[in-house]
């Protein structure tokens, strides 16, 4: 199948990659950025252009790869040619494509993607159609590329991507601020790496219930203090260590 990626970012690269290693013809790039559409390009070997370029039109289907926001802007470039349209966010409709084809859909990857590392990591993929015979068409795509496809409509993946901001956007602010801490207090944060491995590895086969430890669970009210007192000229540590030390407590103590 022949594929014209729309973006140059994350997204796009390993999609891209992705799609190529397994068999679909990236057949062009286009991109806002002429020069990270270039660079795109000559990874896939394939043309390129941006926006102000024709766009090829015999094309299986069309991946829009860009950030939630620019989607709509994208969609006014897209050839109406009634192929195959997929863009691959979490948050945004399905509608916006819906007047631009008689077929869209959403291929989500759920998944932080970062276009530096050279192995991409497993992807679990959310798809929707605007009907059946679309859907089944998205899925089969997605199989070529991921053991692990979902149907999921536009309210199950704006549920999912939120819950994906948790586990990852939320969890690792907490590593960046723990590692500032370290940092300041000329300690290694490389230490707590393979505890943070540890844990996630666990949930492969644990409900994260079953593998929550510390004072607070064990409501160790010595070492929560001594904790509490470390934190003085750490307002910021110091509040979200109160907050959660109350909320793991509560749920386990009820």
């Amino acid at each position: 199948m022949q594929v014209v990626i729309i973006g140059s970012g994350n997204t796009a690269t390993v999609l891209g990659k992705l799609l190529k290693e397994n068999g679909f013809h990236i057949c062009q790039v286009i991109s806002r950025n002429i020069t990270h559409a270039e660079i795109l390009a000559n990874e896939l070997n394939c043309p390129f252009g941006d926006f102000s370029s024709s766009i090829v039109e015999t094309a299986d289907f069309y991946l829009i790869a860009v950030s939630d926001k620019f989607i709509h802007e994208v969609v006014n470039y897209m050839p109406k040619n009634n192929k195959l349209i997929l863009h691959t966010a979490g948050s945004v409709s399905i509608k916006v494509l819906e007047n631009v084809t008689n077929q869209y859909g959403v291929l989500y990857p759920l998944q932080s993607l970062r276009k530096e590392i050279a192995n991409s990591p497993e992807i679990p993929f959310l798809i929707d159609g605007n009907n059946h015979e679309v859907s089944e068409k998205i899925m089969l795509i997605a199989q070529k590329i991921s053991s692990q496809v979902a149907n999921a409509n536009d309210d199950m993946r704006l549920k999912l991507h939120l819950a994906a901001v948790f586990v990852n956007n939320f969890t690792n602010h907490l590593y960046t601020m723990i590692a500032d801490y370290c940092r300041k207090e000329q300690l290694e944060f490389d230490l707590l790496k393979p505890l943070i491995f540890e844990t996630a590895n666990r949930l492969k086969s644990v409900h994260p219930s079953n593998v929550q430890t510390g004072p607070a669970i064990r409501n160790d009210a010595s070492t929560i203090e001594r904790h509490d007192q470390l934190l003085e000229n750490y307002p910021d540590l110091k509040e979200k260590y109160s907050y959660f030390t109350k909320q793991i407590s509560m749920f386990y103590n009820k």
